[in-house]
């Protein structure tokens, strides 16, 4: 069996498992160390925006993000649904050895986790959360000195909470329109009544706007801290509902689909098939595969969406620099997973039926600090594992004797000085499939998912290989050919290798233990109701 050392080092990631030590120089408490503002999206499919190319969607203050800072082109998530991802992302840790690789799982072991936001408060820094959280059990709860959730408390245990918020302010069954009615309308679309005031984006940013104004007073008070602030909004996960004002920026009928829209369906695996065949709300794919205005539809909404977050992103982006918070803040940019947004005639995320399409793999990931980092794009493989690592080494906080290796690696040199980061291979993974992802190659290999998850067992599907460069929309399974078999061969070596040095044990025991029997819900009404 390889040594864990080895491995790690052929994925790129040995130099997180060593001591971090700062690219910057000698970082100390006289000094001060930089802020770190994390701005979180949840499903943000990493090719809707503007500085990606993409011609109709408007996102202007992004776009400006990333012309400051350095924006990387082929950043993955670790697992292609949020709590295993954002678990993933804020222990440094890979699913598998959280045990956390779908929404419902919590980690066997969550005393052995060292989550990144209580590292940086026992170093002195402020902690805040504003929004989604969503991480698991036993990494969520405590380390924020202040907190509020746009989601259920019992999900995200905080000081505040919207529902408290938008009751209080009249509006609480227009939200619960926007979000439990919107199951009866086709593929989750439709406007919102909410007043633009009370939209849980609002409400992120502006709780994210009140925690940086206290981080300000704390100076002039002499409490001052560097600060650790996520603001994490709701959107552009489904429902597609978006306001009026972001949705007539988007001509419904001028809306150009994915030319993999119509793939046809006995190329995609099996859970991704039944979507694809559904006539039902939500998810009544095969209705809209009839009615392309369907489609049409639930895209245009998503960009309003994207235009949405953009806009509050403006806001938060304006107030640090009014603040005077600006050049002494690392600015990050980056959501959990991403979205079919219409690819292989999808919509959302079909998690866990997959855990291959870059629609729903690659993720946005922008860094920004003024005077620190030289604006570039970069084409290095890296994922949302390797932002704890980049944290840690830029401000200069190191993890504890014992607390064990992490998974990721720091991107602090490719940020600081362009270095190229060599990694050959990523990883990501859920209960179904894991993917190795090259810079031109992707395998998708499929797993036992054990007694919890036997349900997803999708092995006689067959594994999946996509040529990226000729290939882009991912149509045309090349696995067993010929013409790549040494190149399928070496990313099946290394998969072997890879998963023979990572710790898998909270993923074993988890596996063997079946989930609880669900309790019937009541079925929402399936009238669709008219398009709006």
């Amino acid at each position: 069996m390889p040594k864990r050392r080895e491995i790690l080092k052929s994925a790129g990631v040995l130099g997180a498992a060593l001591a971090v030590g700062p690219v910057l120089g000698a970082v100390d408490k006289g000094a001060g160390r930089p802020n770190v503002l994390l701005l979180f999206s949840d499903q943000h499919n990493a090719g809707v925006m503007g500085c990606e190319g993409h011609k109709i969607v408007r996102t202007p203050h992004l776009d400006r993000l990333a012309a400051q800072g350095v924006r990387f082109t082929r950043a993955y998530c670790p697992d292609g649904i949020c709590v295993p991802s954002r678990t993933a992302m804020f222990t440094g840790l890979y699913p598998r050895t959280t045990g956390v690789l779908h929404n419902s799982d919590a980690p066997p072991n969550p005393d052995k986790l060292l989550p990144l936001h209580k590292l940086l408060r026992a170093a002195g820094y402020r902690t805040g959360a504003f929004g989604k959280m969503h991480l698991a059990r036993g990494v969520r709860e405590g380390g924020w000195d202040s907190s509020a959730t746009t989601i259920s408390p019992r999900l995200d245990p905080s000081d505040e909470n919207y529902g408290d918020w938008i009751r209080e302010r009249g509006q609480f069954e227009s939200h619960e329109r926007d979000f439990k009615g919107s199951h009866s309308a086709s593929l989750m679309s439709r406007l919102s009544r909410t007043s633009p005031a009370n939209r849980t984006t609002a409400y992120a940013a502006g709780k994210t706007i009140e925690f940086l104004r206290q981080c300000k007073q704390a100076e002039s008070t002499g409490q001052a801290k560097p600060f650790f602030c996520w603001c994490s909004f709701i959107y552009p996960h489904q429902p597609y509902a978006p306001l009026p004002q972001w949705a007539k920026l988007y001509d419904v009928d001028k809306i150009k689909l994915p030319a993999n829209l119509d793939e046809p369906v006995e190329n995609l695996p099996p859970a991704l098939r039944n979507w694809r065949k559904k006539t039902t709300t939500p998810w009544n794919c095969g209705t809209a595969a009839k009615d392309h205005a369907i489609y049409r539809r639930y895209v245009a909404y998503y960009y309003a969406l994207v235009s949405e977050i953009d806009h509050h992103i403006g806001a938060v982006l304006a107030e640090l620099k009014r603040l005077g918070f600006d050049e002494n803040t690392i600015v990050i940019y980056a959501s959990d997973h991403g979205d079919f947004v219409g690819g292989h005639g999808m919509v959302e995320k079909c998690a866990p039926g997959h855990n291959v399409y870059e629609d729903t793999l690659r993720v946005p990931l922008i860094f920004r600090w003024g005077g620190k980092f030289k604006s570039a794009v970069r084409e290095d493989l890296v994922g949302l594992l390797d932002v704890y690592p980049t944290i840690l080494e830029l401000t200069g906080v190191k993890r504890p004797e014992g607390a064990g290796k992490l998974d990721g690696m720091s991107l602090a040199p490719v940020l600081k000085t362009g270095k190229a980061l060599g990694r050959k291979y990523i990883v990501s993974e859920n209960w179904s499939q894991i993917s190795v992802i090259a810079r031109r190659y992707k395998l998708g290999m499929w797993q036992a998912p054990g007694r919890r998850y036997a349900r997803w067992d999708f092995r006689k599907h067959g594994d999946m290989l996509f040529d990226r460069e000729t290939d882009p929309l991912e149509t045309k399974n090349l696995c067993g050919k010929p013409a790549v078999a040494d190149r399928e061969k070496e990313m099946r070596s290394f998969a072997a290798r890879w998963l023979s040095s990572i710790d898998a044990s909270a993923r074993n025991r988890l596996a063997n233990t079946p989930l609880p029997a669900k309790k019937k819900r009541k079925p929402p009404p399936r009238k669709t109701e008219a398009r709006e």
